[in-house]
Order: C-alpha cells, then sequence, then structure tokens
C-alpha cells in the first residue's frame, strides 16, 4: 500500500469478473510471437511473479496454486509447426524447445497426431480467483476497503477528484480506473474505448494421467490443476455484454480439447465458466495517466492477458502514484492514442 489510504468500488464480489472464468495463464511468449512491447511488457511480469506470489501467500496466509510448468504449444499441420519452429530459433532470454512429431508424442503421450510441438519451459499458470482473494485479504490487512457499489461519474473539482457511486461520493487524490468493459460506462471523464469479447471456459476432470504442462493448440488451450481437474479455454466471441455460457460454445471446446488430448474424451464434466475481457480497438493495454485531468490513471483494456500483467500493471501504476515516476512503457500504452 505504500502509506497511501486506499478504497477499492466494484459492484460485484472480489474476482467477480472476467477473472473467474480466467484460467490464469503467464505464457508471453505464446500470446506475443515475435519482439513487440507487448511481449516486453508480458515479460517484465512474468519476472516478478515469483516474489509476488511469495510475498501475498505469506501475508495473505492464502494458499495459491502457482506452477510454472512451461506451455507446450502444438502444430497439427505443417504451416502452424513451421512458424513454431521458426519461433523455437529465435534469439531471446528464455530456451525454447521444437520437438518433432515423434519425441512431441513420446515425452507427452496425451497428445494425438500432432506435426510438432514448441515447449517453453518458463512459461507457467496461477489459480486467477485464489490470487485475487489473497490479494485482497493482503490489501484488507495494510488498510484497504472494499466497498461492493458502482462508480457512476467522476470529475475533478479544485484539487482533488469527486468520485460518485451507487453508494456515495468520496473525494481522492488519485483515482485507478481498472474497470474493465464496464469502463465506458463511467461518465464525467474521457475512458479509451473498450469493448466486451466473451470468453467462455470449461472445468473439466481427468481420469488417468494427466498433461504434465500447459497444451496450447490452433483452437483452446488446457491447464491441468494439482488437484487432478482441468481448466479448457477459451472461446472468442464479440456479443456484447452476453455472459451466457452456450450450448455452441461448450461444444466447439470440447470438440478442441478432444482433437488435442484424445484421453478427454473420458473427462468428466464439472462446469462452465463466462467473462466479458476488455478489448482496445488494437488489443493493446491502455495504461497511464491523463494528459489532461490530473490524478486520474488508467488500468485497463488487458483483454486475454490480465493475470499476466497484473503485477507490472501494480507497480507502474503504483511507481506513478507515489514516486511521480513515469515508465516508458506509458508512452507506448498511452491511453490517448485513442483519444
Amino acid at each position: 500500500m505504500r502509506g497511501i489510504a486506499c478504497s477499492v468500488y466494484d459492484d460485484r464480489p472480489v474476482a467477480g469478473g472476467a477473472t473467474q472464468a480466467s484460467a490464469g495463464m503467464l505464457a508471453p511468449y505464446v500470446e506475443a510471437h515475435g519482439r513487440t512491447p507487448l511481449l516486453e511488457l508480458g515479460v517484465r511480469s512474468l519476472e516478478l511473479y515469483d516474489g509476488w506470489v511469495a510475498a501475498v501467500r505469506a501475508e495473505s496466509a492464502v494458499d495459491v496454486e502457482y506452477r510454472l510448468i512451461g506451455t507446450l504449444e502444438v502444430a497439427l499441420d505443417r504451416a502452424h509447426a513451421d512458424v513454431l519452429r521458426s519461433a523455437s530459433s529465435e534469439t531471446g532470454p528464455v530456451t525454447r524447445v521444437w520437438l518433432d512429431a515423434d519425441r512431441a508424442t513420446r515425452e507427452h503421450p496425451a497428445l494425438g497426431g500432432v506435426t510438432g510441438a514448441l515447449f517453453t519451459p518458463a512459461h507457467g499458470y496461477v489459480a486467477a480467483s485464489q490470487l485475487a482473494s489473497a490479494l485482497a485479504v493482503s490489501a484488507e490487512r495494510r488498510g484497504a476497503t472494499f466497498h461492493r457499489a458502482a462508480v457512476k461519474h467522476i470529475e475533478r473539482a479544485g484539487s482533488t477528484l469527486t468520485v460518485t457511486t451507487s453508494e456515495d461520493r468520496v473525494q481522492a487524490d488519485a483515482v485507478v480506473l481498472a474497470a474493465g468493459a464496464w469502463m465506458n460506462a463511467i461518465e464525467g471523464v474521457w475512458t479509451p474505448p473498450l469493448r466486451p469479447v466473451r470468453g467462455q471456459l470449461l472445468h473439466l476432470a481427468w481420469h488417468g494421467q494427466p498433461p504434465s504442462t500447459i497444451v496450447w493448440g490452433p483452437e483452446c488451450y488446457v491447464v491441468p490443476w494439482t488437484d487432478g481437474t482441468m481448466l479448457a479455454g477459451a472461446t472468442v466471441e464479440d456479443v456484447g455484454f452476453d455472459e451466457r455460457t452456450t450450448a455452441a460454445g461448450v461444444r466447439d471446446l470440447l470438440d478442441a480439447v478432444c482433437e488435442l488430448l484424445p484421453e478427454a474424451r473420458g473427462a468428466s464434466f464439472l462446469d462452465a465458466r463466462v467473462g466479458l475481457r476488455p478489448a482496445t480497438p488494437d488489443e493493446l493495454p491502455a495504461i497511464g495517466p491523463d494528459a489532461n485531468v490530473p490524478g486520474l490513471v488508467y488500468a485497463s483494456g488487458h483483454y486475454r492477458n490480465g493475470v499476466l500483467l497484473a503485477p507490472i500493471t501494480a507497480r507502474l501504476i503504483g511507481d506513478w502514484i507515489v514516486e511521480g515516476k513515469r515508465d516508458p512503457v506509458f508512452e507506448t500504452f498511452n491511453p490517448a492514442r485513442f483519444s
């Protein structure tokens, strides 16, 4: 908390939005092939994870499942295999290993027929809802207060910002807008354009020996948990603010999982989850201070990488508010690029 009094306003419970439908993957080299700004930000964030999770576990006394078990990107045809094989030869700070079809199926027998696979051992996952709950407990122990209320309006009045919520009106020296896909509903200030992108996620119980790593195919990914269950996702659907799981979404995911891992046909179906991820027009985050409204800071538009980018976003925003430190990434991800 860095000695700052902090109040959190959200009309949903902790982890009640897109977080509860997140597989929590920490895989920057999968999400952003090539040396892109998103990859660099994701790598910086992944480097923070070990210390961040250790600290929040200790402070909250909440167990958070977190494992760096690697990702296995699977190619089912020659064209995709060529792309992945090329990525394995790129020089960079992490090891990436190309596995031909024989080696891939020998080392990962749960796979179906594959052309090859790219293994990145530095990747992993975190249980997103557990992490969010632990962070909330840790924040409360440091003096933060949580309010089950929606933010309706924000305006600058003199030296402070006035925030009108469904519960009350409060003054603040700084306001961080992290309202996800619902940010554009807040009145009184400009907000970057965001659209909700529905993602459906399946929770399955695996029977037999589960995969030893995250398996990422062309149409789905599968994350194995220590309790023998798996999370499989995720659809990408531009359907507005429709938070329903659908028969088509569940069917398509099940088909994709069973093609990738044929043994999944014997898995038990536990449940399906859905979340709306906030995407900007260029699908890159909107992070940093508002140039025209002192004290207003944006932290949204993380789309498919909200969990991965959480620690670096928190550090960048905290450094700005407390120390006035402006990280160079604020220029790359400046929300004003949409104004």
